[in-house]
């Protein structure tokens, strides 16, 4: 019965991989709430109860997404320093969440972690372990840089404009005329020059996390 349960899915040109890729691409283009079997079966046209010789329910299909956006962050390198390389893995996590924007609650709530997972934390705290930082200074430090980027990425994916320009636009149409110098003198003076710089948010993530590296400097014991 399994051997015929396992021709009848490879006769349908199915495999883990592809099951996942595309439940990848429906969340990337929707979102993940509207994810579910049923409709992940559709795309792959496929019978629903077909995908479940592939992943055994909805948690399973997730864990292995989950594991594939950690396969796409850069692991932190060994050939560097901890600050660089701490900037790298950042960079790279923000630029993941970007193309992925629904994983980025779902990074840290998975309790059946895939290989990809386990290696990028390993990777983490091997760096800052190395570095000098005690085990517990090093899961702060850890903490802190994930609440950040990841606060960031949720930040920015909710933004009502991705480029500088579209700011700029934004700033001069929308923003600057509900803005009144007389009683919001402040917020005004502030669109106006941010206007008038080309302004660009991006740039808000390296100045904070390059003070949030500044800050954990001090706190590791030389190594």
């Amino acid at each position: 019965m399994a051997a015929k349960k396992h021709s009848e899915a490879s006769g349908t040109g199915l495999s883990k991989q592809r099951v996942v890729a595309e439940a990848m691409r429906l969340a990337d283009r929707e979102g993940v709430d509207g994810l579910s079997m049923r409709r992940l079966a559709g795309a792959l046209g496929a019978g629903a109860m077909s995908l479940y010789h592939y992943v055994a329910s909805k948690e399973e299909l997730l864990d292995a997404m989950i594991d594939v956006v950690f396969g796409e962050i850069e692991l932190a390198p060994v050939d560097t320093d901890w600050q660089s390389a701490m900037r790298q893995r950042a960079v790279s996590t923000r630029q993941v969440l970007a193309r992925h924007p629904w994983a980025i609650g779902l990074l840290e709530s998975r309790t059946s972690p895939g290989p990809a997972n386990l290696r990028h934390h390993e990777a983490v705290t091997a760096c800052l372990r190395r570095a000098g930082f005690p085990v517990l200074m090093a899961t702060h430090a850890n903490w802190l840089l994930d609440s950040y980027v990841y606060g960031f990425a949720l930040q920015e994916a909710s933004l009502p404009f991705d480029t500088a320009e579209e700011f700029a636009d934004m700033g001069e149409e929308v923003y600057l005329p509900q803005l009144p110098p007389d009683e919001f003198p402040y917020l005004n003076e502030s669109a106006a020059a941010l206007v008038a710089a080309g302004y660009d948010p991006a740039e808000e993530f390296t100045f904070g996390l390059d003070l949030i590296l500044a800050a954990l400097e001090p706190l590791r014991v030389s190594a």
